[in-house]
C-alpha cells in the first residue's frame, strides 16, 4: 500500500488522453460539508483495494448538496429534465494500492430516476431516487427526502467572499480536488476519472443543515457542527470511462 504523494495529487488534474470522453455535465451550487472521523471507523467501510486517505492523520466524511445541469453522453444534446437534476452524495476519501487517490461514496441521493438507474447499472454507483427541490437564490435553500424514508434533509446556506483556488497542501486541495471516484461492481472495484478546472470556492454562511444522509450511511454519530464548510458556484465536466482495478 502506497499513500498518495504530493506528484499523484497533482498528477490527478491532467487525466490520461487515452481514455476517451463518455459524458458531459455541469455541476452548479455545491456544498461541501465535512467532518474528521477515525481512520478505523473509515477502513471498516471499504471494499479490499481500497485505504483510507488522511489528512494530518485524520479520515475525512463529506456531505455534497448540488446540481446537476446539461448531463449528456458524448454526441447526444441535453434534454430537458432528463439532464438537469438534483444529487446530493455521502463521501469519504480513499486511494488505491498504487497511491492514486479518489472519492468513494456511500450513496447519491438523486431525483432523476433514468440517472438513478443508469448510474447503478452503469457505472456500480449506489444511487438512491429521492424527492427533492431547491432554491437557488441569493440564499439557497435545499432539500431532499430519500424514497423510504419520511424525514428530510434540509440545507440552507448563503455564498460569501471572494473566490479562490485550494493552495497545494491545504485541506481544502485534500478535500476538493478530487478527480478519481472508485465504484464495486461484481464483487470488482473500478476506477472512474473525471476532468475539470479546479474548484473556486468560497465561504459558506450556513443557516441550516442536516447530518440525515451521514446517518443513514451509518455514521450516526457526527456532531451536529461539520469541521470544514465552503462552497463553489460551478464547473463544467467531461466524464471519462471506467477502467478496473488489477
Amino acid at each position: 500500500m502506497t499513500s498518495p504523494t504530493y506528484a499523484q495529487r497533482e498528477a490527478a488534474r491532467s487525466p490520461d488522453p487515452r481514455r476517451h470522453t463518455v459524458m458531459h455535465q455541469r455541476w452548479e451550487n455545491l456544498l461541501f460539508l465535512h467532518w474528521s472521523v477515525a481512520p478505523d471507523l473509515i477502513r471498516q467501510t471499504l471494499p479490499p483495494g481500497l485505504h483510507v486517505d488522511t489528512f494530518d492523520g485524520t479520515g475525512w466524511l463529506g456531505l455534497v448538496p448540488f446540481a446537476m445541469r446539461g448531463v449528456r453522453p458524448v454526441g447526444l444534446p441535453a434534454i430537458g429534465p432528463l439532464s438537469n437534476f438534483l444529487e446530493l452524495n455521502v463521501r469519504t476519501y480513499v486511494h488505491d494500492e498504487q497511491g492514486v487517490p479518489g472519492v468513494w461514496f456511500y450513496s447519491l441521493d438523486c431525483n432523476q430516476p433514468l440517472a438513478v438507474l443508469i448510474a447503478r447499472v452503469v457505472f456500480g454507483l449506489p444511487y438512491e431516487p429521492a424527492k427533492m427541490q431547491a432554491d437557488f437564490g441569493p440564499l439557497i435553500d435545499y432539500r431532499s427526502t430519500r424514497r423510504g424514508t419520511s424525514e428530510e434533509a434540509r440545507f440552507v446556506w448563503q455564498p460569501e467572499g471572494t473566490s479562490r483556488v485550494a493552495a497545494p497542501g491545504s485541506l481544502e486541495f485534500f478535500l476538493l480536488e478530487r478527480y478519481h471516484l472508485y465504484a464495486g461492481r461484481s464483487r470488482r472495484v473500478f476506477r472512474g476519472t473525471v476532468a475539470h478546472s479546479p474548484y473556486r470556492f468560497r465561504t459558506a454562511k450556513i443557516d441550516q443543515l442536516s447530518i440525515l444522509p451521514a446517518t443513514l450511511a451509518g455514521f450516526g454519530n457526527l456532531e451536529l457542527q461539520p469541521r470544514h464548510t465552503c462552497c463553489a458556484d460551478g464547473v463544467a465536466v467531461r466524464i471519462l470511462g471506467l477502467e478496473r482495478l488489477p
